[in-house]
């Protein structure tokens, strides 16, 4: 009797810490922004995550920057309830050279599940990136809907009194940044400011690579996307990291234990960055492709992205323009 309740005690014992490893592996994959990635909103104010398939057959799907992902879920809801028919809104937010390079232009996997190639609209921090679907011929117009700026992340009360983006080549610190190869906020802009600064060589040794150390415990280059960023800092596996200024906001507005330490112009890139986004013609959805984009033109809209953080378009930034050729 004593060995079966000894039996059954570790059973239990080992139940509990394998529950207690898949909650934290679970935890820490949506503390680093995973868990936001795929999501399915409904008209009734429910939402799926990670459900890869409705990328097949929702009334409307999106695949757009991943810096957006904190702005989706008030965004989606307010335009579902304006427009009631669009029952489904599919909507992936991970960094567009991603999405366009392994999901539009060849046949992607997310988690070992095939996801479709014909979004009804793509959007990216990058015009390059709409410009090679003009050449594929499966995108005409674009429009810039909203702008962002870089800032430094840092972590809660600044222990490493950073004090701005030229700190980033102190040797005393360990750098977060996101990866060359696919993020676009590093590949077009945070890398320029670091040659701006005459700091790239030195922050990079000209490493291109993800998920790794670009310098042994100086540099780290993030796998999928940022967002990794504030987590590693909490950990303590990072002094500093390159992020959009929505980030830290969000950061703060949920309670993570960062700060943020401005950028100053023109350095933070502010004057550059601007959100574009196109409907494909291949998309199965135009006309709600076309609601969508009507809505973002709209003062709720734009009120939106602002209380995230972002920066309004203008009224010129919000006509449609013909995609200029590729270079």
């Amino acid at each position: 009797m004593m060995k079966i309740k000894t039996i059954f005690s570790h059973i239990a014992t080992t139940t509990l810490v394998l529950s207690s490893f898949l909650a934290t592996t679970a935890f820490a994959s949506k503390d680093a922004g995973q868990g936001h990635d795929y999501r399915t909103f409904h008209a009734d104010g429910k939402v799926e995550y990670g459900n890869i398939g409705n990328s097949y057959n929702s009334d409307l799907v999106m695949y757009l920057a991943g810096n957006q992902f904190m702005v989706m879920e008030e965004l989606i809801n307010d335009f579902q309830k304006k427009n009631p028919t669009i029952k489904t809104v599919y909507v992936e937010t991970i960094p567009p050279g991603q999405i366009l390079k392994g999901q539009i232009l060849k046949q992607g996997e997310i988690n070992g599940k095939k996801t479709a190639q014909n979004p009804d609209l793509y959007a990216s921090v990058n015009l390059g990136h709409l410009k090679k679907l003009k050449g594929k011929g499966v995108m005409e117009k674009y429009k810039i809907y909203t702008h962002n700026k870089l800032e430094l992340m840092v972590a809660k009360d600044n222990p490493k009194n950073i004090k701005g983006a030229k700190d980033l080549g102190r040797d005393d610190l360990v750098l977060s940044l996101p990866n060359p190869l696919t993020e676009g906020i590093f590949k077009f802009y945070g890398s320029q400011m670091l040659k701006d600064l005459g700091l790239y060589e030195k922050v990079t040794a000209n490493k291109k690579c993800r998920g790794c150390w670009a310098i042994k415990d100086k540099t780290w280059f993030t796998k999928r996307h940022h967002r990794e960023t504030p987590y590693r800092i909490e950990k303590g596996q990072a002094d500093v990291g390159i992020v959009w200024a929505t980030e830290v906001k969000h950061g703060l507005d949920t309670g993570r234990a960062i700060e943020g330490v401005e950028i100053a112009a023109p350095y933070n890139m502010g004057q550059k960055v601007g959100y574009a986004i196109g409907s494909l013609t291949t998309g199965r959805n135009q006309d709600n492709a076309s609601k969508f984009l009507a809505y973002l033109s709209t003062a709720d809209a734009q009120d939106i992205y602002a209380k995230y953080g972002f920066v309004k378009a203008t009224q010129d930034d919000l006509k449609y323009r013909a995609i200029p050729a590729k270079n």
